[in-house]
C-alpha cells in the first residue's frame, strides 16, 4: 500500500460517504416507522412487489423500501428485524453495501496497487459468496443469516477496493495522458 494524490483521496472520500450514508439509512429506516409495521416483504429481484406499501410511508425511507423492493428478493427469512420492522434489504445485502463502505474506507487512507497479488485477494473475496450459493442451490446446505453477513461483507469490501482502485486508475490515466500530451 502506498500513499496517493489528494484528488482521488477526494473522489474516494465522496464514494465512501455516500455508501456509508446509504447504510445508514437503511438501519434508520426500520427504526424510523412504528413498531412491528413492517413484517414480511418477500419477494422478487427487479420487480417491485411491495409498492403499495410503501406509499403511506414518509420520504425518505419508502425511498429506501422502494429501492430495496427493486434490488433484493426481501425474503424475510433471510432478513433481519430492527424495531419490528423488517430491513429493506436482506442480510446479505445489507453487508454487501455495508461492505462496499467499509473497502472505500480503507481506499480514503491507502493507495492498493493493481496487480496478481491483488487480483488473488479480489478472488479470494468472491470465492465464499460463490461457495455459499453453489451449495445453496444444489441443496447441500441452507445458510445461515451470519453466513450471507460475512459472506456479503467479504464480497463488499473487495469491491469498495476495487472502486478505488478503479478511480485511482482513473486518474493515474488522466495525468499521464496530461503529461505525455504537454
Amino acid at each position: 500500500m502506498e500513499r496517493r494524490g489528494k484528488s482521488s483521496r477526494i473522489v474516494i472520500l465522496i464514494f465512501f460517504i455516500l455508501f456509508l450514508m446509504w447504510s445508514v439509512l437503511q438501519f434508520l429506516a426500520p427504526l424510523s416507522l412504528p413498531h412491528g409495521n413492517i413484517d414480511d416483504l418477500s419477494g422478487l429481484t427487479a420487480v417491485s412487489d411491495n409498492k403499495e406499501l410503501f406509499s403511506d410511508i414518509p420520504i425518505p425511507w419508502n425511498a429506501v423500501y422502494s429501492i430495496g423492493d427493486r434490488l433484493c428478493h426481501q425474503k424475510a427469512e433471510r432478513s433481519f428485524f430492527i424495531n419490528d420492522n423488517q430491513m429493506p434489504f436482506c442480510s446479505r445485502c445489507t453487508a454487501i453495501w455495508l461492505g462496499l463502505a467499509i473497502g472505500l474506507g480503507v481506499m480514503v487512507f491507502y493507495r492498493i496497487q493493481l496487480n496478481e497479488k491483488f487480483l488473488f485477494v479480489v478472488i479470494a473475496g468472491l470465492a465464499p459468496i460463490g461457495i455459499d450459493g453453489i451449495g445453496q442451490l444444489f441443496g447441500f446446505w441452507e445458510s445461515t443469516n451470519i453466513m450471507r453477513v460475512v459472506t456479503g461483507l467479504t464480497i463488499g469490501i473487495a469491491c469498495g477496493i476495487s472502486i478505488g482502485i478503479i478511480i485511482d486508475e482513473i486518474k493515474t490515466i488522466h495525468l499521464f495522458k496530461k503529461t505525455k500530451s504537454s
